[in-house]
């Protein structure tokens, strides 16, 4: 029984009585083996395992730990186990309370976003402070919506930017058109799905008898209120407020924080044994995590005896022998490539290190920089794949349509619409059987001074410019193609769109789908836009051969995703298992390259903490924006307790391309590891000092 293997404090936490528990659980104590014992616990006090509701941060999570609970009690009993992020958790629910749930990605919905932004303008306001771009202007929203909850929009962007009180009638009616076609399409984002599952919360009970929450100190108010909706009978809940490191996203450490006061009679348990670090990487741990205020008293243990490495400060004259110089330590260490981890704070940092390990025939694979799914190669053929599953979903169309010359988000939208309209409804049909007694399908724009709208569409053209293209005869007569707005390359764009979808009608198998699409004249314009781009040289020419291999690069990728394709038999099982599952999937060997919070419930035998300067980490910018030193302790204390065995920390005093100097970070004073005098004699040069 998991139970067996729990050390005193573990047992206690995980045979708590029924109620508000709170369990800190440090970095290595164990919380995984507590939150699988737990759930052994209320098995064995006849609590049904689909009464069981278990929130995680990652769906591997989920699946680690439940995976563990199989070994003891079956797997059938395992998977009844209501498990996985909040977003999964409530994709399911609204899936079997709504039917048909369409699930957008963030990048998605921008695209969207954009096409209802683009038909504003803001010159005709006199403000010399310049509007949000569509792209930013959707972020704020997102943040708006995992963080407030009482203000409407333009209330909450008056109160927190009153230089923009000019456009804020404009934002918030570009919102609520946002909104409305949203709902007119039945898209939902990760947002979206948890105020549904909200809201269903609130209208019924969902017969959980116990709602247990891993990393609960990365909860935001919007999750708060789902788990206060829930009205759970009893919640158990694991987390560390040293490790809450995702304010930029909404994560308020306030929620762990009053978590007595919030549920009476709660009780707080702590794991204070650690069984990953050494004792002087703890120590060094501790050390600097102590300069942030205390929430919940702590004090670790370490468990592992026996001689131990002291965490070793890397110095270099300059910012590129830091990063040669430890790829070089790499080499020459005998830890085996899978239990090397490299952590940065920035991006930037991460080039330099993957540059330098490469050049050594060192092979790594990086994490928190763009990943497999998250590039225009695969997403664009996803897009494709998503308007097989679903016509009516525009937002693919419009994103597909970035990659056909001169068309942008709001003429795609207009596209799009217009098909519809011709099809009675359905884009498909109006592709192929378009209803020719309308001879115009483009709805004309509407005026508003105030909210930045006017009518500048200009006068329908002619579809006889197309005639010499060689177009099908059924595609060449569609009013569609009167749009003034399209060239022949983008009606040559969007003829390859139909004859892709006539070969695709008749085929429900997603590997040979995948196929198809990536042989088409239609994947190959986002072959020939990302590689052309791609091998771009800074004066404009076009490097052929880096080209050719930008295309073999994208090719590759393609084979993947048909291998992926492989174990499904559904079009929209396959579509969904890459849009909720692709955040957990990696790919590539040898050393690891993260960003620290990439590498957040990770450990490694040897880790190498880069870039430690001031400015970089702690990350000044960052912090005038919406961050704190507090913050970027946290992140240290997160990046250093991911090592067993040995820990290097390192920085560089010089950039010879800036010609710039550096200052060591302060958390190298922190952690006693350079003079206190060194750091501020430093920073008062550069007018940077700060009473911490």
């Amino acid at each position: 029984m998991p139970l067996s293997r729990l050390n005193d404090q573990q047992y206690t936490a995980a045979t708590a009585p029924y109620g508000y528990n709170l369990i800190i659980a440090s970095a290595g104590t164990g919380k995984t083996s507590t939150i699988v014992g737990r759930i052994a616990y209320l098995i064995s006090q006849n609590v049904k395992p689909e009464e069981i509701l278990l929130l995680t941060f990652t769906n591997k999570a989920a699946q680690e730990m439940v995976e563990r609970v199989a070994a003891f009690f079956g797997r059938e009993v395992a998977s009844k186990i209501d498990a996985g992020t909040f977003h999964a958790v409530s994709y399911r629910w609204l899936k079997r309370k709504e039917g048909k749930v369409v699930l957008k990605q963030q990048r998605e919905l921008k695209t969207l976003f954009r096409s209802v932004y683009e038909k504003r303008t803001f010159s005709h306001l006199d403000n010399s402070t310049p509007a949000y771009g569509a792209n930013y202007l959707y972020d704020i929203y997102s943040f708006y919506q995992n963080t407030e909850l009482e203000k409407d929009f333009e209330a909450w962007i008056l109160e927190r930017q009153d230089e923009h009180a000019v456009y804020a009638p404009i934002y918030a009616d570009i919102i609520d058109e946002f909104e409305a076609l949203k709902k007119e399409y039945g898209f939902v984002n990760f947002n979206d799905l948890l105020l549904h599952m909200r809201d269903l919360a609130k209208e019924s009970d969902l017969g959980y008898k116990e709602v247990l929450i891993d990393e609960y100190q990365d909860t935001n108010a919007l999750q708060g209120t789902l788990i206060n909706a829930m009205r759970p009978q009893s919640l158990f809940c694991v987390g560390d407020y040293d490790q809450s490191i995702y304010a930029f996203n909404g994560a308020d450490i306030s929620i762990i924080g009053s978590f007595t006061t919030n549920f009476p009679n709660a009780k707080v348990h702590t794991l204070n044994k650690n069984y990953r670090s050494t004792v002087p990487i703890l120590s060094l741990a501790n050390t600097v995590i102590s300069y942030n205020e205390r929430i919940y008293p702590k004090a670790l243990e370490v468990t592992r005896m026996g001689e131990a490495h002291n965490p070793t400060l890397l110095v270099y004259d300059e910012l590129f022998d830091q990063y040669h110089g430890i790829a070089q330590k790499i080499g020459d260490s005998s830890t085996n490539r899978e239990e090397i981890a490299v952590i940065f704070r920035n991006n930037a940092s991460a080039d330099g290190i993957e540059a330098s390990l490469r050049e050594l025939g060192i092979p790594c694979r990086r994490r928190g920089g763009t990943s497999f799914f998250d590039s225009k190669e695969v997403k664009a053929l996803l897009d494709i794949y998503t308007l097989l599953v679903n016509e009516s979903d525009m937002m693919a169309f419009i994103h597909l349509f970035d990659y056909a010359k001169g068309v942008g988000s709001a003429v795609a939208k207009e596209l799009f619409v217009a098909l519809q309209k011709l099809g009675n409804g359905s884009f498909l049909r109006g592709l192929y059987t378009p209803d020719v007694s309308i001879s115009n399908p483009f709805e004309k724009r509407k005026t508003n001074h105030q909210l930045g709208l006017f009518d500048d569409f200009a006068e329908l053209g002619s579809m006889g410019r197309f005639a010499k293209l060689g177009f099908d005869p059924i595609f060449m007569g569609n009013p569609v193609l009167k749009h003034a707005k399209l060239s022949k390359d983008s009606a040559m764009f969007l003829h390859d769109f139909f004859i892709l979808f006539r070969q695709l009608c008749d085929v429900y198998e997603p590997k040979i789908a995948v196929q198809k699409i990536a042989v088409s004249k239609l994947y190959g314009h986002v072959i020939e836009h990302l590689s052309h781009r791609r091998a771009m040289n800074e004066n404009g020419a076009i490097d052929e051969r880096a080209k050719a291999e930008a295309q073999e690069r994208i090719r590759r990728k393609c084979t993947l995703l048909f291998e992926l394709s492989r174990p499904y038999k559904e079009h929209e099982r396959f579509l969904n298992a890459m849009i909720l599952g692709s955040q957990d999937l990696t790919q590539g060997e040898g050393v690891h390259l993260l960003s620290i919070h990439a590498s957040k419930g990770l450990e490694y035998q040897e880790v190498y903490v880069i870039d430690l300067m001031d400015g970089r980490f702690p990350n000044r910018k960052l912090m005038s924006r919406s961050g704190s030193i507090e913050e970027e302790r946290r992140l240290f204390y997160v990046a250093v307790t991911r090592a067993k065995d040995r820990l290097f920390l390192s920085y560089a005093k010089y950039d010879k391309i800036k010609k710039s100097n550096f200052v060591p970070s302060q958390f190298l004073f922190e952690a006693g590891l350079i003079p206190k005098d060194e750091i501020y004699t430093s920073l008062v040069s550069k007018g940077e000092a700060q009473e911490d």
